[in-house]
């Protein structure tokens, strides 16, 4: 049996009056998701146990079949694991945003001069090439013998303390567009490293040639960093050692890619795969289709309907939505069938919804579809009104999805 796992994070969404009721996923031309959905057993599926943040960190987890409750410390040191950053035992990992700050020249705030408002949790997206240089600046300036900055993808980078604190409230700069950031500052242990470390970024970003560039060009620039999603080292069973299958993980973002690490899975790295909505998803759905030839397992993320949420950007929304069905769905779901026996998972990992411009912890809908088992369900489509569907399957403890997906007969 080969097991292919098809994560559209943050497809599902609320109802939208833009939409006349509908949401982004209900509002999508989807005819792959839906055929799955019309031939397969769906479902619901809650994520995001009681308690913990709704991040894709504690969703993709679940969703491989770990319970949160006794694997997750953090978000950052799955992004270390994909970095190839080693975290010792009182090693403290970081995810490090560069974001863009909208500053004030009038009134006070504890992090800058003038009042400062979130106005890019990504800097305009703005790209590798670009950031890595200020990553290394931030480096070179901030860092010293406890504390060191590594360059990632994109905004995504990594911040590790060593023999740090851990106990700090840290907002995600995500869950604060357009707000003021006085009011989301780490609060706890270390608070005071951790906001004069942001503070003095500021001072060290603004001028940065990178930065010159990308405003006579009219882009955002990135004139902060953002500390937050902190962690201790993580130690999880290897998937093959829970299941006995052989695994392989593609996605363009760290986070998932150390998960898969944690996992013991081969981590493919696709040619212009970027975590936006311009990523390269043929190049996935062929590369899954290619892995499925030499292991049991592939977990294929893609994250562009997520970044699309996190702007409440309808169009964008539903035009990511779109292209994973047409360029990851439907090729896998033409591909796969070279294999006499195979299961496809289908699912977002969280909600995204428009208007939050967040994650949060709804039950997101599923669908497992099977070679060897057709099934005529009730469900009109692959959407979120599977949880009306009668004799939908429902899982509140999200881990125990993937027991399902394997071993269910």
């Amino acid at each position: 049996m080969k097991y292919m796992v098809l994560i559209g994070d943050g497809m599902a969404d609320r109802p939208l009056k833009e939409l006349s009721g509908k949401t982004c996923l209900q509002a999508a031309n989807t005819p792959n998701m839906d055929m799955l959905a019309s031939e397969g057993e769906v479902g619901m599926l809650r994520t995001i146990p009681e308690g913990f943040p709704p991040g894709s960190d504690v969703a993709n987890l679940s969703v491989l079949g770990y319970d949160p409750l006794k694997y997750y410390t953090g978000r950052a040191p799955f992004e270390a694991a994909s970095m190839g950053v080693k975290l010792g035992e009182r090693d403290i990992a970081y995810r490090c945003n560069l974001v863009t700050l909208k500053i004030l020249k009038s009134g006070k705030s504890p992090h800058v001069r003038g009042r400062a408002f979130m106005d890019d949790y990504s800097s305009g997206h703005i790209s590798t090439k670009e950031a890595k240089p200020l990553i290394e600046e931030i480096n070179q300036k901030l860092g010293n013998s406890e504390i060191n900055f590594y360059p990632g993808v994109s905004y995504r980078h990594l911040m590790v303390w060593k023999n740090g604190e851990y106990s700090v409230d840290c907002t995600p700069p995500h869950d604060i567009t357009g707000k003021d950031i006085a009011d989301y500052l780490p609060v706890g242990d270390g608070e005071d490293v951790l906001r004069n470390i942001m503070m003095s970024s500021v001072e060290i970003l603004e001028s940065h040639p990178v930065n010159r560039i990308r405003a006579r060009k009219g882009l955002k620039p990135a004139n902060s960093i953002w500390l937050w999603g902190q962690g201790k080292k993580p130690n999880l069973p290897t998937f093959k050692g829970k299941y006995g299958l052989r695994g392989a993980l593609i996605s363009a973002v760290n986070l998932t890619k150390g998960l898969g690490v944690h996992a013991g899975f081969s981590i493919i790295n696709v040619k212009g795969a970027t975590g936006w909505i311009d990523t390269n998803y043929y190049g996935k759905a062929k590369a899954a289709l290619k892995a499925l030839k030499t292991v049991d397992f592939v977990y294929l993320h893609v994250e562009a309907p997520d970044e699309a949420g996190h702007r409440g950007d309808i169009d964008l929304k539903i035009k990511a939505i779109e292209d994973f069905d047409l360029k990851v769905v439907g090729p896998i779901t033409d591909g796969i069938t070279g294999f006499k026996d195979y299961k496809i998972l289908l699912l977002p990992d969280h909600p995204t919804p428009i208007e939050a411009k967040t994650h949060t912890s709804e039950p997101v809908p599923f669908v497992i579809y099977r070679s060897d088992r057709k099934v005529i369900s009730k469900a009109k489509g692959f959407d979120e009104d599977i949880a009306n569907v009668q004799g939908v399957l429902k899982f509140e403890e999200g881990y125990k999805l993937m027991d399902y997906f394997i071993g269910g007969e």
